[in-house]
């Protein structure tokens, strides 16, 4: 059986194209007040799959033989766990995934390619057992920027209000 040059080019490039769909479309991650623009992901509308290179400029988390690592947080990505994966010769870390293990929202718009996450609470327990808030700058009526650490070993008393 004979295939002609035309047929084998068009079924070439349907499959072609059906292999790049792994990787045809890049995200937006926005992290701690950055934004990350990561080239390269696997194709899921619900899961957000990057690069271990990738994940370590969104959150700070490092891939490491014992998993992914933060300071003493390290979650192993193990098969089993369902956060890693090999595909076309790379292997991609479900930043999705390890955000669901360590209880940290997000939020996506799956459309724009553009994936929000919240503060990881762990990082921030420190802020509870100390009882000191985290230091931020706020400008007053004056328009001049004012510390919250400018006011250290002094009482403070913060008032806040929201029209929501």
């Amino acid at each position: 059986m004979r295939i002609s040059r035309v047929v084998l080019s068009a079924a070439l490039a349907v499959l072609g194209g059906w292999f790049m769909t792994d990787t045809a479309y890049g995200a937006t991650v926005l992290y701690e007040g950055r934004t990350v623009e990561v080239a390269h992901t696997l194709e899921d509308p619900t899961d957000l799959w990057v690069t271990p290179d990738d994940l370590t400029k969104i959150n700070g988390f490092v891939v490491k033989p014992e998993g992914a690592c933060l300071d003493e947080i390290c979650i192993p990505l193990t098969e089993a766990s369902g956060l890693t994966t090999e595909r076309l010769g790379q292997k991609w870390i479900s930043v999705t995934g390890l955000s669901q293990k360590l209880n940290q929202p997000y939020a996506y718009d799956a459309e724009a390619g553009v994936w929000s996450f919240a503060p990881l609470a762990a990082t921030h327990e420190s802020y509870l057992t100390s009882a000191e808030a985290p230091d931020f700058a706020l400008k007053d009526r004056e328009g001049k920027t004012i510390h919250l650490s400018d006011f250290r070993g002094k009482k403070v008393l913060l008032m806040t209000w929201a029209s929501w």
